[in-house]
């Protein structure tokens, strides 16, 4: 009787085996199969730093710092963005009180993912005085807009506001917010897919919405034109402006300064957060996955789709290690040479910082370069290639310096 008791356990157990792994396998049938049949590439290689870093304090005093750049004016000014609706010039290590730019009145930022969101400067800012701004409105919709700065220089003209996009968006948070003029002169966009949980209107993949997309316009014309060179120029599947879909929320996005490559960090949904690569030269109209997948993992892929059309992330880092990620720009000051061209990113909740690189073996790999207390909102480039760091919270700015460079 123990006998028949003992076979019957053992043949449960050995049911309960074969039924996990069996579920197991079928889980990651198509981890295997978009790894076999080069899908995606694996995650970039996690190192050994190949550099010692350190933040330096340089001013403080923003409040709600959203981002920060120069005007490659030959000033040598910094400007720091803060979340309400300002912006304020950094000057001998302070926040300098009176305002760049005051458009609190016109911001919506009730909203954690509302607000003032960036700004850029003219290619041409010297001579023109033109600069661009993306924020949430009171209706809580995107707004691009050009101002002019007065001739004092120290300041912008409110009055002088030309709208350029308003973009409904559906819900409070997923609004992206990044602007950066490329390599080509023309103004690139970040906009999330309009928020919700999984993106359940489709917008990501829908190329005839603005949300989800990386857009792409000349910001001569009025209010814009679309680049001849767009990828769904005349065409009735997109709109001229999307030069890329696919996305969940690039709050942050830059160009490597030197070889004008495009890094876009993504920020993810339950697991994952993510970095895509897109090279100098590329033609547009990538398809970066989302809500189809989430970084290199599976989330809601449909039956029958063309799986080679994707272009998936080179690098994520799981929920264990953060929660949203915040992109950052390649380094090309001349400062520190141990960290030429790497790429930094780092995370809101976690404050971590990783650096990203191509080895001498063209493989991507990257390395946890320091642990801060930091919640970091965004990263920052002046005019001689230096990155800042923010700090979101007690409104810190800080320089990223290589240590016994």
């Amino acid at each position: 009787m123990r006998r028949i008791r003992l076979i019957g356990l053992t043949l449960i157990l050995i049911s309960l085996i074969v039924y996990v792994y069996l579920s197991r396998s079928s889980q990651n049938e198509f981890s295997d199969l978009i790894i076999d049949r080069g899908f995606t590439r694996r995650n970039a290689g996690l190192v050994k730093p190949w550099a010692k870093i350190n933040l330096e304090e340089v001013a403080i005093g923003a409040k709600l710092p959203t981002y920060l750049t120069g005007a490659k004016d030959g000033s040598g000014r910094m400007f720091v963005v803060e979340k309400p609706g300002l912006i304020r010039i950094i000057e001998d290590g302070k926040v300098i009180s009176e305002p760049f730019l005051d458009i609190i009145s016109r911001v919506n930022s009730r909203g954690f993912e509302q607000g003032l969101f960036s700004v850029a400067f003219h290619p041409e800012f010297s001579k023109n005085g033109r600069l661009y701004v993306n924020y949430t409105d009171l209706d809580g919709d995107t707004v691009v807009s050009e101002f002019k700065v007065s001739k004092s220089q120290n300041k912008a003209v409110e009055k002088s506001e030309r709208k350029l996009l308003t973009i409904d968006q559906p819900a409070a948070n997923h609004n992206g917010g990044q602007l950066q003029f490329g390599p080509d002169g023309f103004l690139y966009i970040g906009m999330g897919d309009g928020g919700v949980e999984g993106d359940p209107l489709g917008n990501a993949q829908n190329k005839k919405v603005l949300l989800g997309k990386m857009l792409r316009i000349d910001v001569e014309g009025n209010p814009y034109t679309v680049p001849k060179t767009n990828p769904f120029i005349g065409e009735e599947r997109g709109l001229p402006e999307v030069w890329a879909y696919g996305f969940r929320n690039p709050w942050r996005f830059s160009f490597d300064s030197t070889t004008g490559d495009m890094y876009i960090a993504d920020v993810g949904e339950d697991k994952w957060e993510w970095v895509h690569f897109q090279p100098a030269g590329s033609k547009g109209g990538e398809n970066y996955g989302w809500n189809m997948m989430e970084g290199l993992h599976y989330y809601s892929f449909p039956k029958g789709f063309n799986k080679d059309e994707l272009t998936l992330p080179i690098v994520e880092y799981g929920h264990d290690q953060g929660c949203s990620i915040t992109g950052g720009y390649v380094y090309r000051g001349k400062e520190f040479p141990s960290i030429m061209g790497t790429y930094f990113f780092s995370d809101f909740c976690s404050g971590t910082i990783w650096g990203l690189r191509r080895n001498d073996m063209g493989t991507w790999e990257y390395a946890r370069f320091l642990e801060t207390r930091l919640n970091i909102s965004s990263f920052g480039e002046d005019d001689k290639g230096e990155i800042y760091i923010l700090d979101f919270v007690k409104g810190g700015i800080y320089h990223l310096e290589a240590v016994n460079h």
